[in-house]
């Protein structure tokens, strides 16, 4: 563990934790995700949630990107800017949660905007399709495109993978794949990250401690939406980490009153015994990713400082945070993106 996480989550933290356990992992019990009216209520809840308690938007910077590949393979996202970030020399690759059928950049623009205001960096945040309409490994895919798309206008060796949940399962399927493995790119960052797709190490934690927000066994139908039809053990959903190619250095955050933590550990444990270079953070009493929900949980704020650090030791830039104007590294841009709302 890491000096100063804290021995225990705070009362606010866990007293939404409690809330949770009384409201939203009830719902996630009684919402069908087969059906299309329980899939679309589910979306609305969590992005109502994200909304409700995720940072502040103020100054943030959005430019939408709907652009093709040379060999026609379609990138869809939204460049996401924190107020004065004018940097230009390395980037943030963001891969949404959702359990690949829920979200999209839209719900995940304020801790986007948050993390390129705390970094400095400008955040290329990827709307890969979703399930059901579209299964494995159509949102792999689209991850890689977008990650092929950033590598024609900067080097890999300055590019943050970044990604949350089931997106930290789509971002770690990204790098173990060769080319991008040997592109070295500069650091990973994982919150509460999905890696089990059967959900076995989340059903085992769930037996010591009931997950706040939902039961192992309605996460599994939501994932299920996504890889049925494709054997389980394929390569690309049963990722060979502790096998396969050293992983950038990494840094994962999980909360500890979530059963994903057990996927967080798991996950550090396999980087290691791959030779890679990881730094486990279990936060104690804290949700799926929280550091999206500050206004729930005051242990967010240092948790993405500390992200914020990561990621500028990982470039080799000393400072994080926004360039002031007329910094000798800082290049004037123009204003095209739309302001946040």
């Amino acid at each position: 563990m890491t000096d100063g996480v804290p021995a225990r989550g705070s009362l606010r933290s866990r007293g939404a934790a409690v809330a949770s356990t009384l409201t939203l992992r009830q719902l996630s019990a009684v919402l069908p995700p087969e059906r299309a009216w329980g899939l679309w209520l589910s979306r609305q809840i969590v992005a109502g949630i994200m909304d409700a308690f995720g940072p502040s938007l103020a100054g943030a910077r959005v430019e939408s990107i709907d652009t093709r590949l040379p060999d026609g393979r379609r990138v869809v996202g939204e460049w996401v800017r924190g107020p004065g970030v004018r940097r230009t020399d390395a980037v943030v690759y963001f891969v949404h949660g959702s359990g690949y059928a829920l979200c999209s950049p839209r719900t995940h623009r304020r801790v986007t905007a948050w993390l390129s205001r705390l970094t400095g960096l400008a955040v290329f945040s990827v709307d890969y399709r979703l399930a059901p309409r579209h299964r494995f490994p159509t949102a792999a895919d689209d991850v890689r495109a977008g990650f092929d798309w950033l590598t024609r206008q900067i080097s890999p060796e300055r590019i943050v993978v970044a990604g949350d949940s089931a997106g930290g399962h789509l971002a770690v399927d990204l790098l173990l794949q060769p080319e991008v493995a040997a592109a070295r790119p500069a650091a990973l960052v994982l919150f509460s990250p999905l890696i089990d797709l059967t959900f076995s190490l989340a059903a085992q934690r769930e037996r010591r401690r009931r997950d706040p927000a939902i039961r192992a066994a309605d996460a599994i139908r939501l994932v299920e939406l996504y890889c049925r039809g494709t054997d389980p053990t394929h390569c690309r959903l049963s990722l060979d980490v502790a096998g396969g190619p050293v992983l950038p250095p990494t840094l994962i955050q999980a909360g500890g009153a979530e059963m994903l933590a057990a996927d967080a550990e798991r996950l550090a444990a396999d980087i290691t015994a791959a030779g890679g270079s990881c730094e486990l953070q279990v936060w104690p009493d804290q949700v799926h990713v929280f550091q999206a929900l500050p206004r729930l949980s005051p242990e967010a704020g240092k948790a993405m400082a500390y992200v914020a650090k990561f990621v500028a030791d990982s470039l080799h830039v000393g400072t994080v945070g926004p360039m002031r104007a007329g910094s000798p590294r800082a290049h004037a841009r123009s204003s095209t993106g739309a302001e946040a709302s």
